[in-house]
């Protein structure tokens, strides 16, 4: 009689964990996605649509994997993706060749998952490399709520200060305070009166999609490089620390072939979860790790169920006072910056290397047509090459 009870109250823990895994991921990072698409052309329909896909697959394919592999598989959209598109430029094309990159990169996730001597291959690159090229693209947008508190400060001080509390006293919930300081901040200036709520409703928004091979190294290659080795490849790992190996290959081609034909609808890429990952596949979530799979599954529902909130979420994003987006994106991307920053400058061995990659990658510079993420890597590549010859030619 005392046994059933806990066990009705564990799995009760583990759908709230699931919820609380969807929760934070969506609420953490929808708006370094709106900024993303907004950034390389979407108009606020196509970004309203980008939103409700990439929740609707992502959702399905935690609810799908968890449930048929009775493991914790949670997806999320490419936050360092979505980062990298906030950085760059509208491409001469248009949106329409922006989501011409979104099925490149797609295509070329769901060949990891076919060819394996591909996902080595991706594997190979120099992770102090990877991570200085997403952290160079994350500086900018790091940067941007600084200067908005010096241009805004009524609006931008109240949300800085509420996240630097919270980062004192309740760290996991700093970026979900800030963002409820927001809602404040955007009550109290009368934008949610002014909301069309009747206009709000998403809608699915087709974009045929056009091929430029100069977009395509400046966006599908990055947004794949990244997406991998800051998604997929440590999510994997964040499992298998906790037990679960469901392998790599049906992941990848859920992923890749949802991204390839999400993007028709105005999303950019989804992924394995990664640091959200261990709120559903970790102890917290059930003391039983073979009943953990509940909190993916509550993970996936908590996704759907923001499907149709697209819509409103865009259009109060699109009314908010200028700043407060950019603020709530850039804080929500400090930690990761700090994580990616300290990957790339870790190692004596490849400092310079990535040092190069790094402040390459913030430059902002466009060679060709090519953005600088792109030619981070090139640069960091070359370093890295130079110092290893050197170090090969010291070698008695």
């Amino acid at each position: 009689m005392t046994t059933q009870p806990a066990a009705g109250g564990s799995t009760a823990h583990a759908v709230l964990a699931g919820v609380v895994c969807g929760l934070v991921g969506f609420t953490s990072s929808f708006a370094v996605v709106l900024t993303g698409l907004r950034a390389v052309g979407a108009s606020p329909d196509q970004a309203a649509s980008g939103l409700l896909v990439l929740c609707v697959t992502m959702g399905l394919g935690c609810v799908l994997f968890s449930w048929r592999l009775r493991m914790p598989i949670t997806m999320a959209w490419s936050t360092p993706g979505a980062a990298l598109l906030a950085a760059a430029t509208v491409p001469a094309g248009g949106f329409a060749a922006a989501v011409g990159a979104f099925v490149v990169c797609g295509l070329l996730l769901a060949l990891c998952g076919l060819v394996r001597p591909l996902e080595r291959l991706v594997e190979r690159i120099p992770a102090p490399l990877a991570s200085a090229m997403l952290a160079g693209v994350l500086l900018t947008l790091c940067i941007a709520p600084f200067r908005a508190v010096v241009a805004s400060p009524a609006a931008i001080a109240p949300v800085m200060v509420t996240w630097l509390v919270l980062v004192a006293v309740a760290r996991r919930w700093a970026v979900l305070g800030a963002l409820g300081a927001a809602l404040v901040v955007m009550a109290v200036q009368g934008v949610f009166g002014r909301l069309d709520l009747r206009a709000a409703a998403p809608s699915l928004v087709l974009v045929t999609p056009s091929w430029d091979v100069t977009t395509l190294v400046a966006v599908a290659v990055p947004l794949f490089v990244v997406t991998m080795t800051s998604q997929n490849i440590p999510g994997m790992a964040v499992l298998a620390s906790f037990g679960y190996r469901p392998g790599i290959k049906a992941p990848l081609l859920y992923t890749g072939g949802a991204t390839a034909v999400g993007a028709l609808g105005g999303a950019h890429a989804i992924n394995l979860a990664a640091i959200s990952a261990a709120l559903a596949a970790g102890p917290e979530a059930h003391p039983d790790r073979n009943r953990r799979w509940v909190a993916g599954v509550a993970c996936g529902c908590t996704y759907l169920a923001f499907g149709p909130l697209a819509g409103i979420v865009t259009a109060a994003a699109r009314s908010a006072p200028a700043g407060l987006i950019e603020t709530i994106a850039g804080l929500a991307l400090l930690g990761t910056f700090a994580g990616a920053a300290a990957s790339a400058l870790g190692d004596a061995a490849s400092r310079e290397a990535g040092a190069v990659t790094l402040v390459v990658a913030a430059s902002g510079i466009t060679v060709a047509g090519i953005g600088a993420a792109f030619w981070g890597l090139v640069a960091g590549v070359l370093v890295l090459l130079a110092l290893r010859l050197h170090h090969h030619r010291d070698r008695p």
